[in-house]
């Protein structure tokens, strides 16, 4: 008993409040909690006229009245629920005003009854990310202009660390009760663009810096590729659990039933590539079916040119006959009318 009362003291003084607070929602808890929620769909949502996070959030080109125009279309084809990408450039050059223009973000999406996932952190793509004007996007290219957070630099400094702890645990302080916001997403694909294992060290910081504050709406980190080490974290330390699949329906079904063993609620938050046979029409049943939430990604044709494929550019920028991503045009008008029909019936009835 003696032992046990120094390591506790210990634990506070070191400043360990994880005992205090338990880590990890219980199943019971986030089966409670997803029982609450009518069958989240939607989409991963960044306006038409940004290219990457950045241009979404800094001062100078957010564009609340694109937001408000696409997020009203997302909401006309039955969707609840939209996944948004923040940045830590955007708090450390102007926390307040980043603080003011999330919640800006927030009030636009729940007057179309709307919620959002907030993702904080994410390896895919472009690896130095800078403030300011961002590049223009590269004809034909899949995403030419997205960018990491935090960049290959402080993934590689943990010595640098701390301002992305800051970062985080000060937007997740400043939201933790707000009952827009339907869960945070807080590392996106770790280990993409060959960083593999050695992003688990900072996705590890993440997830105690989330614990610190503990906000009331549950923590996921998405699995998306087979690695052991990163799945096992990811699955073990989230409230619920969350994947990405861009494969074909049997595919996803097999997955589904794989990650129901563990008895949490789960989160597809990525899927929907048109040429690799994921579509609405094939995926959404077999969601509804085991009732999982489902995300695809993109809603609008724009700057991010995610209706070309990953590694397929088309060099003159000329639009592909099979959209890989994105549902609409920039004026409102679906790439697929019976798609949207379809997104519209199925979501009917929840």
């Amino acid at each position: 008993m003696k032992k046990l009362l120094v390591i506790l003291v210990i634990w506070q003084h070191s400043g360990a409040v994880f005992a205090q607070k338990q880590p990890v929602w219980s199943t019971e808890k986030a089966n409670a909690w997803y029982a609450l929620q009518p069958w989240p769909v939607g989409c991963n949502f960044i306006p038409s006229t940004a290219i990457n996070e950045l241009e979404m959030w800094q001062a100078e080109t957010f564009d609340s009245a694109t937001i408000a125009r696409e997020l009203g279309w997302a909401n006309d084809i039955g969707m609840n629920t939209v996944r948004v990408f923040l940045h830590y450039i955007p708090w450390r050059t102007d926390a307040r005003g980043f603080k003011q223009r999330i919640s800006t973000y927030l009030a636009i999406a729940a007057s179309s009854h709307i919620k959002t996932i907030f993702v904080f952190f994410d390896d895919c793509w472009n690896n130095d990310p800078q403030p300011g004007k961002q590049p223009d996007p590269k004809p034909g290219i899949h995403n030419s202009g997205w960018v990491q957070c935090p960049g290959k630099k402080m993934h590689n400094d943990p010595a640098s660390w701390h301002t992305l702890g800051d970062y985080e645990k000060d937007i997740l302080s400043s939201f933790k009760k707000d009952n827009r916001i339907l869960l945070w997403d807080l590392y996106n694909e770790p280990g993409n663009s060959s960083y593999n294992e050695t992003s688990l060290p900072l996705l590890k910081k993440v997830f105690e810096w989330a614990w610190e504050v503990r906000p009331d709406q549950p923590l996921t980190c998405g699995i998306w590729y087979d690695n052991k080490d990163l799945n096992t974290y990811q699955i073990t330390h989230s409230d619920i659990i969350s994947f990405h699949n861009y494969n074909k329906p049997d595919d996803l079904e097999k997955q589904i039933q794989n990650l129901k063993t563990y008895k949490r609620p789960l989160v597809c938050t990525e899927y929907m590539a048109r040429p690799r046979g994921s579509t609405f029409e094939t995926q959404l049943p077999v969601f509804k079916k085991y009732g999982v939430a489902a995300v695809n990604w993109g809603l609008v044709a724009g700057k991010t040119n995610t209706i070309y494929q990953w590694d397929t550019p088309v060099p003159d920028g000329s639009e592909p006959k099979i959209w890989f991503h994105d549902i609409f045009r920039k004026d409102g008008r679906p790439y697929d009318t019976n798609e949207v029909r379809f997104i519209r019936q199925i979501t009917e009835n929840r």
